[in-house]
């Protein structure tokens, strides 16, 4: 059996209360939201802090309100499935609500807070193991070792953003307001990310996720997520891809997005997905065309590695096949895109 090492929980009631903490205690103190990732990685000695600051009492961090500009915000300890299930998401951010109904199972989503899949670290097939697999391993880049296991002699670890949420906040374009004592800043999501396995977020000590803000989408909004996996649940993505399109009354699109994650230690933008659907007409010849064009664009800028389970090979394969399915279903407002 597994089991945490020794650690002193604090369980502050208040967002000041906790950045105290956090202050107090320095580079020895962890947060902890759902603990549906951090705590399984404690048992494999990933990370050991010597303080735990909880923020599940911190009732100022939970809900989802409209506002004024059209858009919404979400609390980062609002649970994954209650962000699912809201139908202000769904009718203002299908992609977000999608992303958030496939994260893991259904048990794990009611524990799990959208800002700790945002704020996920990064995963590999060589790192989220037990300490003795690892050990037997002569461990990594990441955590005590000095080898990678996935780009030979490679100096720079690939560990994966995992995290559904990322691609689908960012095809919406969403901001994350962050908080310490006596200091607050709101960045665009993609604003964020680094592309360094080891530390793939540009997150200052200290500091708090307290809230996302999603704003009001161009046009008629339609999107969707997709998601390739081994299971119809629990597991993290081989692939995931978020699609954002703006239509116009004559249904012609005016602005598109297609996200990916599950390749690289940063979630990616693709290039040249709006040039290629901007200016047609849904369901014209050259709307099957244009998404021939956008699908073949994914294949070539998506190049899964050996950094988390799956065939590499079969994974890119599938990129062309789930950016297709998910603009499709974008279109047809038919869901998520979630086949095994």
């Amino acid at each position: 059996m597994l089991r945490l090492p020794t650690f002193d929980l604090q369980e502050p009631k208040s967002l000041y209360g906790a950045l105290a903490l956090l202050d107090e205690h320095g580079k020895n103190a962890m947060i902890v939201a759902g603990g549906t990732d951090l705590l399984p990685n404690m048992k494999h000695k990933l990370f050991e802090p010597e303080v735990l600051v909880s923020l599940a009492r911190v009732e100022e961090l939970t809900g989802i309100t409209a506002t004024d500009d059209g858009g919404f915000d979400i609390g980062a300890m609002t649970t994954l499935a209650d962000v699912a299930a809201s139908e202000l998401v769904q009718q203002r951010a299908p992609a977000v609500a999608q992303a958030c109904s496939l994260i893991a199972g259904p048990q794990l989503r009611t524990m799990g807070t959208l800002g700790g899949n945002i704020l996920l670290d990064t995963r590999c097939q060589w790192y989220n193991q037990t300490y003795f697999w690892r050990e037997a391993l002569g461990f990594c880049l990441k955590k005590d070792g000095t080898a990678c296991h996935v780009v030979e002699g490679g100096q720079k670890c690939v560990a994966a953003a995992s995290n559904d949420s990322a691609p689908a906040l960012m095809s919406v374009n969403a901001s994350l307001v962050f908080e310490r004592l006596n200091e607050r800043r709101e960045v665009p999501v993609d604003s964020i990310w680094l592309a360094d396995g080891i530390v793939n977020k540009d997150v200052k000590p200290g500091e708090i996720l307290t809230r996302i803000h999603v704003p009001a989408q161009p046009g008629e909004h339609r999107g969707a997520y997709g998601k390739l996996r081994d299971r119809g649940s629990i597991d993290f993505p081989l692939f995931g891809c978020s699609v954002r399109l703006a239509v116009d009354d004559a249904n012609v699109i005016t602005d598109a997005e297609v996200c990916a994650v599950a390749l690289v230690a940063r979630p990616i933008r693709l290039k040249n997905v709006a040039e290629a659907l901007r200016g047609v007409a849904i369901g014209s010849p050259e709307f099957e065309v244009a998404v021939q064009v956008v699908a073949d664009a994914a294949y070539k800028q998506c190049r899964p590695m050996d950094n988390v389970p799956g065939d590499k090979d079969y994974r890119r394969e599938m990129v062309p096949v789930y950016v297709r399915r998910t603009l499709l279903a974008a279109v047809n407002g038919d869901g998520p895109v979630h086949h095994v």
